[in-house]
């Protein structure tokens, strides 16, 4: 069974930066695209950047240029690299996985990520 395990997030100022993680386990890797999502209360999980098991990336066009996604295969970790964060950047933060085949998601339990003065 996949588990996916988040971790990083927390309360930072605006224009600061942070950096998230999520160690992958359960199953190969490799067959796997990752990626991160982004959900506020009230609203729905939206996409913030995904990464395929040979690195190609999408970013949402609210965080490019100051998000960077990568993942590290021998490691199982995927990362969430936010620079230039604003308070429109805050919510709970997900990690997610998907197989390339099945196209079966799994979900970690979430970090929250809080950008205020």
């Amino acid at each position: 069974q996949v588990q996916l395990v988040e971790s990083g997030g927390g309360l930072v100022q605006p224009g600061g930066s942070l950096r998230l993680s999520c160690a992958f386990s359960g199953s190969i890797f490799r067959l796997y695209g990752t990626g991160w999502y982004r959900q506020v209360p009230g609203k729905q999980r939206d996409l913030v950047a995904t990464i395929t098991s040979n690195s190609n990336t999408n970013y949402a066009d609210s965080v490019k240029g100051r998000f960077t996604i990568s993942r590290d295969n021998a490691k199982k970790m995927v990362y969430l690299e936010m620079n230039s964060l604003n308070p429109e950047d805050t919510a709970v933060y997900y990690c997610n996985a998907v197989h390339s085949l099945t196209q079966y998601n799994y979900w970690g339990q979430g970090t929250q990520v809080t950008v205020s003065a």
